[in-house]
């Protein structure tokens, strides 16, 4: 499963305007609200947060333990812990 889809497209949109990823774990609601000394966000690049197809929430950090030089973004897939198998993400192929 692809899990991005309009999360990358709004993120890729962020950094072409800011200059970078949003930062840290909270910047999937820099999607949606502007953050603090951004001046050059020109959003919003969502309407709401998303939830993942379980009603969850994403985990989101930039820069990424995984992508160090993009951003992690995953969900804990049906089961709802992280760690597991069933977890979706974006730096498993």
């Amino acid at each position: 499963m692809d899990i991005v889809g309009p999360i990358k497209s709004a993120l890729g949109q962020y950094e072409v305007d800011n200059g970078h990823y949003p930062i840290g774990t909270n910047g999937l609601l820099e999607l949606c609200q502007k953050p603090d000394g951004a001046t050059n966000w020109l959003g919003p690049y969502l309407e709401k947060v998303p939830v993942d197809w379980w009603g969850k929430n994403y985990f989101y950090e930039y820069p990424g333990k995984h992508n160090p030089d993009s951003y992690d973004l995953f969900s804990a897939g049906p089961d709802g812990r992280i760690g597991t198998a069933d977890d979706i993400d974006n730096w498993t192929k």
